[in-house]
């Protein structure tokens, strides 16, 4: 199954082809900095599944070997590569896919670092939109 996505602006677009090895949502502090989010979920596939079909990504070093691909026009983080720690591996943040919900989280990574206030969140009150005035 093909699956389409890109940035904020529209600038960059890709393409995935078959189903991912996993997605997961993952609290390291590498993510939560280059994101600005406490966490940041990503859908897993094999490098020749990934393809860019419009626009150029600028990549920046985060840490070691870890490269990480953004729009260079509105700053949207597109896909992570680590060939020391995963060779072969591209990882799509999964919130740019055209339809994120076909492709839902199965799983929490690096929880030794996410943020102790995340561990309540699903526990908080909802609302649709917004909270009413008081």
């Amino acid at each position: 199954m093909e699956r389409a996505g890109g940035c904020h602006c529209g600038a960059v677009r890709y393409k995935v082809d078959g189903p991912p090895m996993h997605v997961a949502i993952c609290h390291c502090t590498d993510c939560r900095k280059s994101s600005g989010a406490p966490m940041v979920a990503w859908a897993m596939f094999k490098a020749h599944q990934f393809a860019l079909t419009q626009g150029e990504v600028t990549t920046h070093n985060s840490s070691g070997a870890s490269m990480r691909s953004f729009c260079p026009k509105c700053g949207t983080g597109v896909f992570f590569v680590n060939e020391e720690n995963l060779p072969g591996i591209v990882d799509v943040q999964s919130a740019t896919f055209d339809d994120p919900d076909q492709l839902p989280a199965q799983v929490h990574i690096q929880t030794a670092e996410r943020l102790g206030w995340m561990a309540g969140q699903h526990e908080l009150p909802e609302f649709a939109r917004f909270p009413g005035p008081e």
